[in-house]
């Protein structure tokens, strides 16, 4: 069965990526997900604080905003903590295309232009054959209106565009009001794939001490639906590649993003639970399934359960909604 799939115009070998997370620090770790048969591989995030840590104005931001929350600096690790700084990832983008015949994929999180937009240049030059630009934004100021936001994030796309030429895949959240309408403005300022979605690491409290925890989970299969949602809503109305991200631990998810429309399906939580050797079993699993059921590639059944292909389109709107409320007794 083959399973070649296009994102943003690169040629994969597998429609499974790894997505960002601390396994690509090593370079050792990029050969070992080629060789168990990663489509592509998005290294780890550049955060926009490593870039900007030598700068006054990011301790200012800190001190202008923990005063309001007692344990808020929690949030916020130690800036000489970060593993890597920007020379080393420069670095092990090199490296890797040395070694690797698979796409490599920077990947900036950050929340404003300042600083990063010149590092994307930068991971273009070192070899990197797109960026993923992760803009981890809580719009936290209750001031701040939903125009604001979404500025906010058009204009980083304008301006990392207007920085390089490879293709740049944006990273977001699923709160906006118009999903669709945001994915088309993001399409027409220069975006070339939308990550759907990104994964928010939400705080606890601690009622004994008294603090506010960080806290990570590993994602869920049950996670899935609200990405599955929207991938099967865009696939067909936009012209842009559609990643999807979460809740990714087998070639389950898998098959179901593909169905709904995605061009790729990113993994992290999968390999750090079953080792990065875990990629060749996914890939064995999805080409059991597509021999199962008849199909001798990807695009033979990618988009088969989107809105625009399914029989009944209301599936996806209030109609199914109803139903279903209407069969719980």
């Amino acid at each position: 069965m083959k399973i070649q799939s296009t994102y943003m115009g690169l040629k994969l070998n597998s429609p499974i990526v790894v997505s960002a997370c601390t396994l690509s620090e090593q370079t050792d770790n990029i050969i070992k997900m080629e060789d168990n048969g990663a489509g592509a591989v998005v290294l780890f995030s550049l955060f926009e604080e490593q870039i900007r840590k030598e700068e006054a104005r990011f301790n200012g931001v800190i001190s202008g905003t923990t005063g309001s929350f007692a344990e808020a600096l929690d949030y916020f690790p130690d800036l000489d903590d970060f593993n890597v700084g920007t020379d080393k990832y420069l670095e092990i983008i090199r490296k890797a295309k040395e070694r690797v015949h698979i796409p490599i994929i920077g990947s900036l999180n950050g929340i404003t232009n300042k600083g990063w937009i010149d590092n994307s240049k930068l991971m273009e030059q070192a070899g990197a054959d797109a960026i993923e630009v992760n803009i981890f934004f809580i719009p936290g100021e209750v001031a701040m209106s939903s125009s604001e936001v979404e500025h906010r994030y058009l204009n980083i796309i304008e301006s990392i565009r207007q920085t390089v030429r490879i293709p740049v895949a944006v990273k977001l959240n699923p709160y906006f009001s118009s999903m669709g309408n945001m994915s088309i403005r993001m399409e027409k300022a220069g975006a070339d794939a939308l990550v759907l979605f990104n994964r928010f690491y939400q705080p606890d409290f601690d009622i004994n001490e008294l603090v506010i925890k960080p806290d990570l989970h590993y994602s869920e299969p049950t996670e899935i639906k609200l990405p599955l949602l929207w991938i099967a809503l865009l696939y067909g109305k936009v012209d842009l590649s559609l990643a999807a991200t979460t809740g990714v631990q087998s070639a389950v998810e898998v098959i179901k993003y593909i169905l709904a429309g995605a061009d790729v399906v990113m993994t992290a939580s999968a390999l750090y639970k079953n080792g990065i050797s875990y990629l060749k079993t996914m890939n064995k699993e999805l080409q059991d399934w597509m021999y199962m059921m008849g199909f001798d590639n990807i695009d033979a059944f990618k988009g088969h359960m989107s809105q625009r292909h399914i029989p009944d389109p209301t599936a996806f709107e209030r109609a199914n909604y109803i139903k279903i409320l209407g069969g719980v007794k």
